[in-house]
């Protein structure tokens, strides 16, 4: 008798194991990943989404870096790709490959921060000349110390963190700042999770750092950020600008602040959940974006993403590069005449 009831047990274990496994199978899964600097934005999204579903649908958002996520999206193997700067030419032509055609959706502004421990007292301002100095190839191995960069600095050993090669981070921060994408020296601690590089900097007088600015603000207990000298192309040539939202919506933090975007594949939208999730992601922008420390776009802009998704205007309106120090205005522009 105990036997039987045993069995009888099991088999009811049994049913209900996989009625349940049979249950979440039909649940949609939208598939996003990408970039980390984008995740945060992406992440409450997500989670504002779902909750609002009930659980009847699923979002898996992962951090590959702007670059990992766009093997994998013109792999189609994801639905939505966050990216910290525009699709390259060698992406689209992978995408191009696989018959890959998207939405490209610009979501928020954000800045690059440079970042120095809290224990670093002198350092009151960088220049983007300094910078390069810091961080391009020809630095390996040379440029060591402080003083290698500025002769009033300390003749100390800088210890360098930044981003990974997989990330947008990295590719417009080598951009913008030694003049060349993924042009960068290699002996730094590098790294596509940014509260990584957090950590590496909050303790040490020497180390500096760069990050998006939201982890930089949200971690601003542990951190300094630097007022950053522009140059000769900056709205404000000689004076150091700290990033901001005022800074970066007037273009006056140049040249580490940028559009950041989410891709969205066509077949994709042949799945009512993904449609319906871009449309609550574009409307619900205006409060989620400054709520996670980004700078939203004029409502417009959101305005023009629903109606390129229900127009479904494929396509980029960059050229393949990255366009270094684009203003919100200039961005707004093209958006409109896509």
């Amino acid at each position: 008798m105990k036997a039987l009831q045993v069995t009888a047990s099991l088999l009811i274990f049994s049913a209900s194991l996989f009625f349940t496994k049979t249950v979440n199978a039909q649940v949609p899964v939208i598939r996003i990943d990408g970039s980390s600097t984008v995740f945060p934005i992406t992440e409450a999204m997500a989670e504002e989404y779902q909750t609002s579903k009930r659980g009847k649908v699923r979002v898996t958002v992962g951090i590959s870096g702007t670059g990992g996520g766009f093997k994998k999206f013109c792999r189609g193997e994801i639905d939505v790709q966050n990216a910290s700067r525009p699709i390259q030419t060698g992406e689209l032509e992978k995408c191009r490959e696989k018959s890959i055609r998207f939405l490209e959706l610009p979501i928020a502004y954000d800045a690059t921060a440079i970042i120095v421990s809290p224990k670093n007292k002198w350092l009151k301002s960088i220049t983007v000349a300094e910078l390069k100095t810091m961080w391009s190839p020809k630095a390996q191995g040379k440029v060591m110390l402080w003083s290698d960069v500025n002769p009033e600095w300390p003749k100390e050993k800088m210890k360098l963190f930044g981003a990974g090669s997989d990330s947008g981070t990295f590719d417009y921060f080598t951009e913008a700042v030694v003049g060349k994408s993924k042009s960068s020296r290699g002996d730094y601690t590098a790294s596509e999770d940014d509260n990584t590089l957090v950590m590496g900097v909050a303790n040490d007088a020497n180390a500096i750092g760069y990050i998006p600015l939201a982890y930089a603000e949200e971690n601003i207990s542990k951190l300094r950020i630097v007022p950053v000298v522009g140059g000769d192309k900056a709205p404000k040539k000689n004076e150091p600008v700290i990033p901001g939202r005022a800074t970066v919506e007037s273009g006056d933090y140049f040249p580490l602040s940028r559009p950041v975007f989410i891709y969205v594949a066509e077949k994709s939208l042949a799945k009512p959940e993904i449609v319906e999730f871009v449309n609550f992601y574009m409307k619900n922008s205006p409060t989620i974006v400054p709520e996670v420390k980004y700078v939203p776009l004029p409502l417009e802009a959101y305005t023009i993403g629903q109606d390129h998704l229900k127009t479904k205007k494929f396509g980029t309106v960059f050229s393949g590069h990255t366009e270094i120090g684009i203003k919100i205005d200039q961005l707004m522009k093209r958006e409109t005449a896509q």
